[in-house]
Parts: structure tokens; C-alpha cells; sequence
């Protein structure tokens, strides 16, 4: 049997263990059940849904700055926002806090009062559904309005449940 390159056993071993990781992993698995220094996907998986978050707010802030936005990329980006907003509240489990020794700008807060952090993710997925109804219409004033109001859905949230390194 001839040998493969190394290259394509390494690039076939990293996705048999991306496909793994989307597999349906416990997200109830805390601290003290992983491996010492190993982090639970969980925290990965809600670090990339709010970089996409902030990166489609960016996109809709960015076609709002334009003469004349493209509507439909803002309620493409707002639905999108919307969908990952939905998913927030999933991605805090126990045992995935500072408290439990991971490096994760998620204060206590979140653990400590779980019904007013989801009352706060649930604000970003209305006010970003509302982003998405309105950008058809093209209402250049009531789509920033209502931007404006899904960013204070989002400050929020950052007030009381994410560390600020600039305090």
C-alpha cells in the first residue's frame, strides 16, 4: 500500500476532529470532567458567535455610514445576528466560568443571574428581528433608529455580564 504524504494525514485527522467537535458534544460537560488545561468547545463555539455577531453589526454600521445603504445586506446581517443571538443562552453551561479556571471574559454574573442574562440575550434577538423587518423598507432613519436600539441590546448585556480590560 503506497504511503500518504504527512500533509494530507494531518489536514484528515484536523477535520475528523472539527466533524467530531460538530457531532452533538455534551454541553453540560463542565470544568472538572475535561482533561487539566483542555477548554470545553463550548467556550470556542461562543467566542466565534459573538466575533461573528460584532463582525455583522460592523457590516450593518458600515452600510448605514453609506449615502445609500444596501438594504438587504442589513437585513441579511441582522438575521444573522438574530440566529446567533438565539443561540447565546446555550453557550454558558456550568462549570465554563473564571470561577472554574478558564480565561473567558464571561463574568460570574452570567452563573449568578441566569434569568436576567437570558432576559438580555432575548433582548438582542428581538431588537435584531426588528432590524430585519425594517431593512426592507428602506427607511434609512427608522433602520438606524432601531440599529442604534439593537447596540444598546448589546451594550447591556456587556455592562453587567462581560469583563471590560479597559476599566
Amino acid at each position: 500500500m503506497p504511503r500518504m504524504p504527512a500533509r494530507p494525514l494531518v489536514f484528515a485527522a484536523a477535520l475528523a476532529a472539527g466533524l467530531a467537535a460538530c457531532s452533538g458534544g455534551d454541553a453540560t460537560e463542565t470544568a472538572a470532567t475535561k482533561p487539566a488545561g483542555e477548554v470545553p468547545p463550548v467556550i470556542a463555539e461562543r467566542q466565534e458567535n459573538f466575533k461573528a455577531i460584532g463582525a455583522a453589526f460592523k457590516a450593518v454600521r458600515g452600510e448605514l455610514d453609506r449615502d445609500a445603504p444596501d438594504f438587504a445586506t442589513i437585513a441579511a446581517k441582522a438575521s444573522l445576528i438574530n440566529a446567533r443571538a438565539g443561540q447565546i443562552a446555550n453557550h454558558f453551561p456550568a462549570g465554563t466560568s473564571t470561577e472554574d479556571g478558564f480565561k473567558t471574559e464571561a463574568l460570574p454574573a452570567i452563573w449568578k443571574t441566569p434569568a436576567e442574562f437570558k432576559a438580555a440575550a432575548q433582548m438582542l434577538v428581538d431588537e435584531s428581528a426588528k432590524l430585519a423587518s425594517l431593512a426592507p423598507g428602506g427607511d434609512k432613519a427608522a433602520i438606524g433608529a432601531q440599529a442604534m436600539a439593537m447596540g444598546g441590546a448589546c451594550k447591556g448585556c456587556h455592562d453587567k455580564f462581560r469583563l471590560d480590560d479597559e476599566k
